[in-house]
C-alpha cells in the first residue's frame, strides 16, 4: 500500500478556452462567469473539482486491475448523480456493521463511518466532505487538496450568439421561414472567443496524515487528472478547452519551507508586445523564476 504523503505541495495550472464557455453562471442565463469589477473571467473551484472527479472515475473504471486492488484504498466518487448522499452514508454503516438510526449516534460509530468513507471514496480522501446529514452521519472531513477560483489573465469579452434549430421544443416559440416554409426555434449560446485562465492549489501533508490518508498513489492520480481534466469533457458548449501548463512546488517537509504566495509569484504571465486582444496561447509569454527558496523543488509537469 502506498505511503500517506509527507510533503507539502502547491501548484499552478494554466488552461485556455477558445470559442466556448468554461463555466456558465446559472444566475446569468448561463453566461460565462466574470468578475463584475475587473471583467476577468472566473471558473469556480467546484467546476474544476468536477472535472477531476470525472477523470478519476473514467480512468479507474477502465483499469480496475490497477485501481481496485483488494485491501487498498478505493476510487469511488461520492459527489455524483447516482444515489443520494444519505443513502451512501447508510451504506457505510451497513458495511461496518454499525447500528443505524438517529437514536444510535455515537462518536465511535461516526469515526468508523468516516474512516470507511475516506478509504473508499477518492474525492473524500482528496477534497474532504461534509457528511453530517441524515440519520447515519459520517462526520466532517477537511481534505488535503484545495483549489482557488481560476481567473483569466485578461478581461473576457463574452458573446451571446443567437442560434436556430429545426427540432422544436415549444410550439409557442416556432418561427416559420417565409421562403422555405420550414419551422425553427430560436436559442442563445454564450461563448468566450479566447481566454487564458490561471488556477492555484494546495496539498497539505498535515491534513493527509491527520485526516484522510491521501497517499502517494492518490497524488500521482491528481497530477494526471489536472493535466487531462478537460480531455474527456469536450462538448459543443465548452468549445476548445485545454490545460497548457502544470507547475508543482514540492516542499521537503510536511509544514512547508516557504509561503505559498512567494512560490506563486515565481510564475508571471503577460501579453506579448503588440498583442491587444489575445486569441491564442502563443499570444502570451510565460516566465518562470527557477530560483527556489531552500527546501523547495519546482517540478514542471506540463
Amino acid at each position: 500500500m502506498a505511503e500517506v504523503i509527507k510533503n507539502r505541495y502547491e501548484f499552478v495550472v494554466l488552461f485556455d478556452v477558445e470559442n466556448g464557455n468554461p463555466n456558465g453562471d446559472p444566475d446569468a442565463d448561463n453566461a460565462p462567469r466574470s468578475d463584475a469589477e475587473t471583467g476577468l473571467g472566473v471558473v469556480t473551484d467546484v467546476c474544476l473539482k468536477r472535472k477531476i472527479r470525472n477523470y478519476v472515475e473514467i480512468v479507474t473504471e477502465s483499469n480496475p486491475q490497477k485501481y481496485n486492488i483488494e485491501g487498498e484504498p478505493k476510487y469511488n466518487i461520492l459527489i455524483k448523480t447516482d444515489k443520494t448522499l444519505n443513502a451512501k452514508f447508510e451504506d457505510a454503516y451497513d458495511q461496518k456493521g454499525l447500528k443505524k438510526g438517529k437514536n444510535n449516534k455515537s462518536n465511535e460509530s461516526i469515526e468508523a463511518a468516516r474512516e470507511y468513507m475516506c478509504f473508499n471514496y477518492y474525492d473524500v480522501r482528496t477534497f474532504g466532505a461534509v457528511m453530517s446529514t441524515g440519520d447515519n452521519p459520517c462526520g466532517i472531513v477537511r481534505g488535503p487538496v484545495q483549489l482557488n477560483f481560476a481567473r483569466s489573465i485578461d478581461p473576457i469579452y463574452p458573446q451571446e450568439l443567437t442560434i436556430t434549430r429545426q427540432a422544436v421544443t415549444n410550439a409557442g416559440r416556432i418561427k416559420e421561414d417565409k421562403l422555405t416554409g420550414t419551422t425553427t426555434e430560436m436559442g442563445k449560446k454564450n461563448v468566450v472567443p479566447y481566454a487564458l485562465y490561471r488556477a492555484e492549489g494546495y496539498v497539505s501533508a498535515m491534513l493527509a496524515q491527520k485526516s484522510t490518508g491521501f497517499n502517494e498513489d492518490d497524488l500521482a492520480l491528481l497530477w494526471d487528472a489536472l493535466i487531462n481534466m478537460f480531455e474527456h469533457d469536450h462538448s459543443a458548449a465548452r468549445g476548445k478547452v485545454a490545460v497548457r501548463k502544470l507547475v508543482v512546488f514540492k516542499h521537503d517537509s510536511m509544514l512547508g519551507n516557504a509561503p505559498s504566495v512567494v512560490l506563486f509569484d515565481k510564475i508571471k504571465i503577460a501579453k506579448k508586445s503588440g498583442v491587444e486582444y489575445p486569441r491564442a496561447y502563443s499570444d502570451y509569454e510565460i516566465s518562470i523564476d527557477e530560483t527556489m527558496p531552500a527546501g523547495v523543488e519546482m517540478i514542471v509537469k506540463l
